[in-house]
């Protein structure tokens, strides 16, 4: 394998970094409650999971 005969400068790496960024995850609502919540996740507020409940969530009066 060759290798490289002159070290690339700092910023012919960072170029081809640029692309490396952080994405907002996307969202979508639950279909029992509305609330914003992850794909494939389990809804925070209710507990339901593609239209069953998954988990039980405490009631606070």
């Amino acid at each position: 394998m060759p290798n490289p005969k002159k070290r690339h400068s700092k910023s012919r790496s960072r170029k081809r970094r640029t692309h490396y960024k952080a994405e907002a995850s996307t969202l979508s609502t639950c279909s029992n409650c509305g609330a914003p919540v992850l794909y494939h996740r389990v809804c925070g507020e209710c507990g339901y999971y593609r239209g069953k409940q998954a988990i039980e969530k405490a009631v606070t009066v």
